[in-house]
């Protein structure tokens, strides 16, 4: 199972200049759990597979999530993923 932290979240939609309403309309989780889940300290509850499903389209977008919850957590910015041809 995918985690990250909230400053990892907010990190990564900044980075790529995301607003709120596009990380919800581009991972189809609700505007609310978003800021929820950006208000909060630590690692979001993945509840209903919501928070898999926005470090599914952070990743998508060209985001690494690195470290770990309790050992320097960041993101790293790359190409946008595409799919094997």
């Amino acid at each position: 199972m995918k985690i990250a932290t909230s400053a990892q979240l907010r990190a990564a939609r900044n980075a790529l200049g995301w607003s709120l309403e596009r990380l919800s309309k581009e991972s189809g989780v609700s505007l609310r759990t978003l800021i929820r889940y950006e208000d909060q300290t630590g690692v979001p509850a993945n509840r209903g597979g919501n928070l898999e499903r926005v470090l599914n389209t952070l990743e998508s977008a060209g985001i690494e999530f690195i470290g770990s919850p309790d050992d320097r957590p960041g993101i790293r910015i790359g190409p946008r993923q595409t799919s094997p041809e």
